[in-house]
């Protein structure tokens, strides 16, 4: 279904909110990317690094109110969500757990269920529309996600349905896998550095904003040119997705040369995308869970990466 029209809920993720005067000053010290590029016409990628660089979680950032609401794995938002509100004692700044308050939905193909409940369809990644409390956002083309606020939710589920399939997070998840869009899980907390996952080829990292948490590692990487290892997409003929961490092995470097970043079935067995060493690419001998494991074939991803044009946010 991920070919098709459908909508699903998408469960698997919570809502973060930041919010108070000082929300976008404290958030700016904290993040990779620039919060004065957000507006209510527009929303970014992002992470937040340790002073090493790795990321301890990725997300999706939008001003919301008094504030910003970022849109991460369930399983990072409590442990984010401890750690910045150490950061955030001398900041006029509150954080939550919103999770509860908003309900989201993903459309693949959704243009005319939008525009039945008011909402003309976002743009470019990152563009965002609003209309009577809904904020429906472009993540790549063809594919929108839909913020509802929960008492919304239940009228909001009913329309979709009513224009739409429902599909099932694994379709959401196979059309991520397939716009390149890599993502931090529990499992992979502080495992990448943002240009591992290719973040700074989605717009998750701005290379002019001045001083964050790890920014001197993450900058150091990009103009230095000293990354060894980044996202690819592969595909898997098997039928059990592997878990986000999974380590992919090369027989020719008798050694692990990556690991999964996330997975989900697909017409036949399994894609996935995987941050990987790159001589272990054109080795083209990658293999799931041990040198011995499932084969992985190299499928292309919809963008390249450009250094100088990266460096220019």
């Amino acid at each position: 279904m991920a070919d098709s029209a459908f909508f699903c809920p998408l469960s698997h993720e919570g809502i973060l909110a930041v919010r108070g005067s000082d929300a976008g000053k404290f958030l700016q010290g904290q993040l990779t990317c620039n919060l004065n590029y957000l507006s209510q016409e527009q929303s970014s990628l992002g992470a937040r690094c340790m002073v090493k660089g790795r990321m301890q979680s990725s997300f999706r950032i939008l001003p919301e109110g008094n504030g910003f609401l970022l849109a991460m794995a369930s399983g990072l938002l409590e442990a984010q969500l401890a750690d910045l509100k150490k950061y955030a004692v001398f900041s006029k700044a509150s954080l939550t757990d919103e999770s509860a308050a908003w309900v989201r939905f993903g459309l693949e193909q959704g243009d005319a269920a939008l525009h039945a409940l008011g909402l003309a369809a976002p743009g470019d990644a990152g563009a965002t529309i609003r209309h009577e409390g809904l904020i429906a956002v472009a993540v790549s083309p063809g594919r929108v996600e839909l913020w509802a606020p929960a008492e919304q939710a239940a009228a909001v589920r009913e329309r979709l349905a009513a224009s739409l399939p429902e599909g099932s997070l694994n379709d959401w998840l196979l059309g991520q896998i397939r716009a390149g869009i890599g993502q931090v899980m529990e499992q992979t907390r502080e495992l990448f550095i943002p240009q591992m996952i290719n973040l700074q080829a989605v717009g998750g990292v701005s290379f002019k904003k001045g001083c964050y948490t790890g920014q001197e590692i993450v900058a150091r990487m990009q103009y230095l040119g000293k990354l060894k290892r980044r996202q690819y997409r592969l595909a898997l003929a098997q039928d059990e997705i592997p878990a986000p961490g999974t380590e992919v092995f090369s027989p020719t470097h008798s050694s692990s040369v990556g690991e999964v970043v996330i997975a989900a079935h697909a017409h036949a067995g399994c894609e996935l995308l995987a941050v990987l060493t790159a001589d272990s690419v054109e080795d083209d001998n990658l293999h799931l869970g041990s040198p011995e494991g499932p084969r992985l074939t190299l499928l292309s991803l919809p963008y390249e990466l450009d250094r100088d044009r990266e460096i220019q946010r």
